[in-house]
């Protein structure tokens, strides 16, 4: 009876908390609307500033995508980031793409591939994944450049590649 109680206090926990999931969230001067679809993941590093699982067709293959913010003149440039994200791919000859836009105003770096990543934190033991991709976004904001990355299954971060730059073009546009 005693487990059984504290099985439903979990349940009744993890459904309240997922319930206060946030709609909207901030990084770096930015308001991002998070579409209902992406949930929301609690981060485990100080270094997130927010993290989202875009899901896929199968309960084991979603994309994450993770933002970051380091404040003015922190987290490298723009550059060095991109070679940064890149260098984690084996990806195909012509897969690896960059791409500078303006988007409100602001500077936008768009960058993808696919192939092999690897998986891990930077300097310490990485996995292997295959099949995988990249689309990612580092906005050169005035309070310092946000930086969001999606990874995951190619054919997750391929199909979510139109929300994902709409989901960023939201921001970027929206009234404050």
């Amino acid at each position: 009876m005693k487990a059984l109680a504290l099985f439903a206090v979990a349940v009744l926990t993890a459904v309240s908390l997922h319930a206060e999931d946030p709609a909207t969230f901030e990084v770096g001067g930015l308001t991002f609307k998070r579409p209902a679809a992406w949930g929301w993941v609690q981060v485990s590093s100080p270094m997130r500033k927010a993290q989202l699982k875009v899901p896929g067709s199968k309960p084991d293959q979603n994309a994450d995508i993770t933002f970051f913010h380091f404040g003015a003149g922190g987290g490298g440039d723009i550059d060095a980031n991109t070679k940064r994200w890149l260098g984690q791919f084996r990806s195909a000859a012509g897969a690896e793409k960059t791409e500078a836009k303006e988007i409100a105003g602001k500077k936008v770096t768009l960058v993808s591939t696919q192939g092999t990543f690897s998986s891990g934190m930077p300097g310490g033991p990485t996995t292997p994944l295959e099949n995988q991709a990249l689309l990612g976004a580092i906005v050169d904001g005035g309070e310092g450049n946000v930086f969001i990355k999606m990874t995951g299954p190619a054919e997750v971060v391929n199909g979510a590649r139109e929300p994902f730059l709409q989901f960023i073009t939201d921001a970027l546009t929206a009234k404050k």
